[in-house]
């Protein structure tokens, strides 16, 4: 079969590998479409994937085509989203349930191949089942949008009315926005220097959007802020928005090097509260039941259906920041 390799750090090019198989409990899923993400430019950078070469792809969904002999839950034809999320369920953090912090931890497309690739090799613990009215190659947005559902989970003390600021337009930026509407908040601001994203966020219905939050009348800052660009620049100068008693989110995925600087006093003075989201945990079902309901409009969050021949450049098009949600397709 095709797939994308990531073969050394900077490498990546689409070749001929051989095609996988299940095992007792597994599938074998027929790639529809493939999603790339700020994960992927980091395994093709060295970082997050333990060994190389790598097929990436966490993001994805296709169809069942062969079945482990133990499989009894799904049957070939059948249309899946998959959970990238690989845990022990042994270890100490699995045991008391915040099995994303394993300390095994492991993923389809980030330790083992992905679904940038033909066919890709799932556990049928981690398939979900796909209403009709979704079109499968679409279903690839439903694991980027349990990231954010697991955000927000993280925010779940955040109380109605609240004031929100997101860094960021990009897909996970605008996935935020769009849970950040229906948790409640009385208002959702938008910063970003992207005008192009900056206008699909003030077209999904942001309160404002700006280059900066200088541009964005709140004297006493924002009562959630939300980084999802992952850049160093952008967390420094969001840290300093948060209001007194409000919650800093650190969702973006940041590179190992990036530092930012706080103030004790002010974080112990204001009771500020700056916290973490990492990946996926049990909200996989949950996002695919929103993503039914139609929580996200595939037709905004893609922007690119590019085929698997053109990964590389797809990549490229993701670390320029153009478009928004690139797809491949086999």
């Amino acid at each position: 079969m095709k797939a994308a390799v990531i073969s050394a750090p900077g490498t990546v090019e689409v070749s001929t590998v051989e095609d996988p198989t299940p095992g007792p409990r597994e599938v074998v899923v027929s790639v529809a479409a493939c999603g790339l993400c700020g994960t992927d430019l980091h395994i093709l950078q060295g970082e997050f994937a333990p060994t190389l070469p790598v097929v990436p792809g966490h993001e994805f969904a296709g169809t069942v085509v062969a079945t482990g002999g133990a499989v009894t839950e799904l049957a070939e034809g059948d249309r899946v989203a998959v959970d990238p999320s690989l845990y022990c369920h042994e270890c100490h953090y699995c045991r008391r349930g915040r099995n994303n912090l394993c300390e095994r931890w492991a993923a389809i497309g980030v330790t083992t191949s992905g679904g940038a690739a033909e066919f890709a090799v799932a556990p049928v613990a981690n398939c979900v089942k796909l209403p009709e009215h979704i079109r499968t190659e679409d279903a690839a947005l439903i694991e980027p949008l349990s990231c954010a559902v697991r955000g927000y989970d993280i925010l779940r003390s955040a109380q109605l009315g609240t004031r929100v600021l997101i860094y960021g337009s990009g897909t996970m930026g605008l996935m935020m926005l769009e849970l950040a509407k229906r948790t409640g908040a009385a208002g959702v601001d938008v910063v970003d220097i992207n005008p192009r994203r900056l206008a699909t966020a003030r077209t999904l219905g942001c309160s404002a959007a700006a280059g900066s939050a200088d541009e964005l009348d709140r004297p006493r800052g924002w009562d959630v802020v939300i980084d999802a660009t992952g850049n160093a620049h952008a967390i420094q100068d969001a840290l300093g928005r948060v209001g007194k008693g409000g919650t800093y989110l650190q969702f973006g995925v940041a590179d190992y090097a990036a530092r930012a600087t706080i103030d004790p006093y002010r974080i112990y003075n204001q009771e500020i509260t700056i916290t973490g989201s990492m990946a996926v945990l049990h909200s996989y079902e949950r996002a695919s039941e929103l993503f039914a309901a139609g929580a996200l409009d595939p037709e905004v969050f893609i922007s690119d259906r590019l085929p698997l021949d053109r990964y590389a450049e797809a990549l490229g098009r993701f670390r320029a920041g153009e478009g928004r949600k690139i797809l491949v397709r086999p």
